[in-house]
């Protein structure tokens, strides 16, 4: 195959254009570089392969539109996007044309240039907003909403949120609904917290990946502080990146059963944790006392997020194989290894 991956030298980006190389498929990359560890991860790539690597910005269609004309893929990862609540609010401009106006080139020039390409978008669960209005038990580690044993499905309702929330809900909804006005082939991911290597994670964006850091950092210098927002008693389910992986090419095998599909994916519930949980399993591996303070809550955070996998298990074939804790244990191996380079 012919793949696309737009944003392919950040985190995801990466893990999947790695599979795509080991797979033997002709690869193109579109990133702008923006990102912090995104020059990493390229320079890491091209030791890893054969691609074409093209800097550019999927904001600006007269960039976007020639090369997906001149490469007509077969499938499309779109991942290219501002993924941070704090950015979007502090340039909710910015956000938007990243990811509302970046979407919609990419549709626009697939519709025009090469209407049987998949594309399989990466969204969001801060579609639904902050949650609020559902029932929370408060236990001494977490919360949980007992009505959702399973997590939140496809049908939860939609309640944009944020100038982040919203430029991601309305991408994801131009995904859905070009498939339904102009029969493209599109498949929507709604993703909980995803982590893993060549994650470059910091303060507002990555957190398993950033307590990691932190932890480590504790490790050798027992002084070390860091801050949380809210209780930390919030709870995300956390999918591992080679899951990850395997539900975007589980896409492909399935083609045009599922265009037009949208899916919650996440660890699901034995994979979730809160943040104090989290802590306790880092502290017994790294065997160091974390030193943590609690500021204010977070702009529209949600007490609980963890993803119903039932329709992906369902329709897809698939489910998460890396457990919380071989995860953890990979994930501090590789931000080890990346802070002594």
């Amino acid at each position: 195959m012919k793949i696309l991956i737009t944003g392919g030298c950040g985190f995801v980006g990466s893990n999947l254009a790695l599979y795509t190389l080991k797979q033997g498929h002709e690869l193109q990359i579109i990133d702008n570089l923006y990102r912090y560890g995104s020059g990493s991860n390229l320079q890491w790539l091209r030791s890893q392969g054969e691609f074409i690597f093209h800097k550019a910005d999927v904001s600006e269609a007269a960039q976007i539109d020639p090369l997906i004309a001149s490469f007509n893929p077969n499938a499309i990862f779109h991942l290219a996007g501002q993924v941070a609540m704090t950015t979007s609010i502090e340039k909710p401009v910015l956000d938007f044309r990243t990811n509302t106006l970046g979407t919609l080139n990419v549709l626009e020039a697939v519709r025009k240039h090469s209407p049987s390409t998949f594309v399989i978008y990466s969204s969001t669960n801060k579609v639904y907003g902050d949650l609020e209005y559902i029932e929370y038990e408060e236990t001494e580690t977490r919360y949980f909403a007992r009505e959702y044993p399973r997590g939140f499905d496809e049908s939860l309702r939609l309640d944009f949120r944020s100038p982040y929330g919203c430029s991601k809900g309305a991408a994801d909804q131009y995904m859905l609904d070009y498939h339904r006005i102009f029969a493209l082939n599109t498949v929507v991911f709604r993703h909980s917290s995803m982590y893993g290597g060549r994650q470059y994670a910091n303060f507002d964006q990555g957190w398993v990946g950033w307590f990691c850091q932190k932890a480590l950092e504790t490790k050798r210098n027992p002084e070390t502080e860091f801050t949380i927002s809210g209780t930390g008693k919030q709870v995300r389910d956390v999918l591992y990146a080679s899951d990850l992986v395997k539900a975007y090419f589980a896409v492909l095998n399935k083609g045009s059963a599922v265009a037009g599909e949208v899916f919650n994916l996440g660890g699901g519930f034995a994979n979730s944790l809160s943040l104090l949980e989290l802590f306790a399993i880092l502290e017994e591996k790294t065997e160091t006392r974390l030193r943590i303070q609690k500021i204010p809550w977070r702009i529209s955070d949600q007490k609980v997020f963890i993803a119903d996998n039932s329709k992906a298990e369902r329709l897809l074939g698939w489910y998460p194989e890396i457990d919380k804790e071989s995860g953890l244990r990979n994930m501090l191996q590789w931000c080890e290894e990346s802070m002594e380079v």
